[in-house]
């Protein structure tokens, strides 16, 4: 039980629709027991003793007893899902928010269709036991406590008799317990695995489609369905083994209270319509310890899924201290002192004792290979990661005193893999500033050269993107998230390789476009093409982790080291063309 209880504070402020729905259950089950009490009374006292006048009433009272269990089981059932449905309401949105604050390096292990079922299946199967497990687990404890004490009521002898398979019983469903639960959470391991799978399938059909991979997919898909299905069959053997031993040993019960119970009928210790009693009160005893196995398996299923929950909510997630900056705006001078950075889990440096200053207004070019640690690098203004030694200050401030908020509203950046939301442009735009005008979307649209084609659209900045921007060209996607961070007015702006998806032509128009907007801004641009990075105050050249090289264009080409050698490689065939 520890799983609820780490997850009681979900579904503990909506006690009250469980305690109403428990209420509503008490009824519903005394009236149950009343039944067998009932057919007893017809048997010895109406039908034995021949008092047929009293059946009419019998069977109004059977009849009004019926419309009261109706009634009542309605309200059972009604409350408790509302009990169910309201706390996992709460606890999926405490999840959502907190996959919005975990860190950069949670999610470079996590999966996303792993995620999915974790949101939808497993709150799901949470939310199951919730609404029906506890009130069944209450059900049985008062159907065998009440049935109890009536059986004892009739005969203390044929009680003992019925109960003696009980204990065997009992054993079994213990045995059962400790073999589904971990049984059950393979099967949601895997059924992550299969989300995960499909996903990724969907997400890059482009990918799969242009290289013909669609055999690869299907085989890959068909692994990991078989999985699943292995583990499922696992659950399944494990039920199929234990469910028949328990009806064994129930019915062994039924066998014993009819033998000894006729015996007792035929020595006249007992009536008839006791005995008939006694047989529908011990299925009310064996159906519940039976059916436990359900409910067992419901809550091993549930505590399996509350695991893999508390996996996500026990998480570290990015905090800030309760002393910190907090200002609407900030300089911008940018300070790293001898940073290295190592990601959790690698043992590769991604930064290798990194050191400048860059003051505000400036333009910084950062160049070099793929996984040289340009991006790493500026990933370190926002916090995405902690460094791993050295210290950043931004206006001579370390930046960790600042506030996340702060520092993020500060910050614009225009990502190298261009995401956009399945919504209208406009709301894409102004998705880092929702109270922005229509007019301050359409400046930040000019100045990332987005209005023209944007307006040529059929519904213009109301046009609806499909998913990841789907309908736009790689140009159009990355303009748009230009203007995105051009909305924020932020005082350092990041573009990583923000124009790689550009022709030459609109590369120009944008880069004519960013000079007026980067005037007052510390701006760090992340670029292969040296057209890019040119006109920067001073271009800092790296080389797996390490800065090589760092100065003005005019200094780097002086020079014969890397920067010079990219230059070459980048220009030598436009000389040889010039030079025909």
């Amino acid at each position: 039980m520890e799983t609820f209880k780490k997850l009681k504070g979900f579904f503990m402020p909506h006690k009250l629709f469980f305690i109403y729905s428990t209420v509503c259950l008490l009824i519903v089950t005394l009236i149950t027991v009343i039944y067998p009490i009932v057919l007893q009374y017809t048997i010895d006292e109406i039908i034995l003793e021949e008092r047929y006048e009293n059946t009419l009433t019998i069977a109004l009272v059977f009849m009004g007893l019926m419309v009261i269990k109706g009634v009542f089981t309605y309200f059972q059932q009604y409350l408790g899902d509302l009990f169910g449905i309201t706390a996992v309401y709460d606890l999926r949105n405490a999840l959502y928010k907190k996959l919005q604050y975990l860190p950069f390096r949670y999610y470079d292990n996590a999966k996303t269709g792993d995620l999915m079922s974790r949101l939808t299946a497993d709150v799901e199967g949470f939310r199951f036991f919730l609404s029906y497990g506890f009130s069944e687990l209450i059900r049985f404890g008062l159907l065998i406590v009440i049935s109890f004490s009536v059986m004892f009521f009739y005969s203390v002898p044929l009680t003992i008799a019925t109960v003696l398979a009980l204990p065997f019983l009992c054993i079994v469903v213990y045995r059962f317990d400790k073999k589904v639960h971990p049984a059950f959470r393979n099967v949601r391991k895997s059924f992550g695995q299969l989300n995960t799978n499909v996903q990724e399938n969907i997400s890059g059909i482009q990918t799969v489609k242009s290289l013909s991979r669609e055999e690869f997919q299907t085989t890959k898909f068909n692994s990991s369905n078989g999985h699943y299905k292995d583990r499922y069959l696992e659950t399944s053997n494990v039920w199929s083994k234990y469910f028949p031993l328990m009806e064994f040993i129930g019915n062994l019960s039924i066998v014993a209270l009819l033998s000894y119970g006729g015996y007792l009928v035929i020595q006249g210790v007992v009536r008839p319509g006791e005995l008939v009693a006694f047989f529908s009160l011990t299925s009310y005893l064996i159906w519940p310890i039976m059916n436990l196995g359900f409910v067992i398996n419901m809550f091993s299923q549930s505590k399996a899924s509350g695991e893999r929950l508390l996996e996500i909510l026990e998480e570290e997630e990015k905090v800030d201290k309760e002393v910190m900056v907090q200002t609407e705006k900030i300089d911008g001078s940018v300070t790293f002192c001898d940073v290295t950075l190592t990601y959790p889990g690698e043992e590769k440096q991604a930064l290798q004792s990194i050191s400048f200053h860059a003051d505000k207004g400036k333009v910084i070019g950062l160049v070099g290979a793929t996984g040289a640690g340009k991006t790493s690098l500026t990933q370190l203004f926002t916090r995405f990661y902690e460094p791993t030694s050295g210290k950043i200050l931004i206006d001579g401030k370390e930046i960790s005193e600042y506030s996340l908020s702060t520092l993020r509203r500060n910050i614009g950046f225009v990502l190298q893999e261009t995401f956009l939301f399945s919504s209208t442009i406009k709301t894409n735009i102004a998705y880092g500033c929702s109270d922005a005008s229509m007019e301050d979307v359409m400046l930040a649209a000019k100045r990332a050269q987005a209005h023209d084609f944007i307006i040529e659209l059929p519904q213009g900045y109301d046009t609806m993107l499909g998913e990841r921007g789907l309908g736009l060209s790689g140009g159009q996607k990355q303009r748009i998230a230009i203007a995105r961070a051009l909305l924020l007015n932020p005082t350092i702006l990041i573009l990583d390789d923000a124009t790689s998806a550009v022709d030459m032509q609109t590369e120009q128009h944008i880069q004519l476009a960013l000079k007026e907007v980067m005037k007052d801004r510390t701006t760090f641009i992340i670029a292969h093409r040296i057209s890019s990075v040119q006109h920067a105050d001073e271009i800092f050249v790296l080389d797996e982790g390490k800065m090589i090289e760092r100065g003005t264009h005019e200094e780097l080409i002086q020079k014969d080291g890397p920067y010079k050698r990219i230059y070459d490689i980048q220009y030598k065939d436009q000389k040889a063309v010039m030079n025909v």
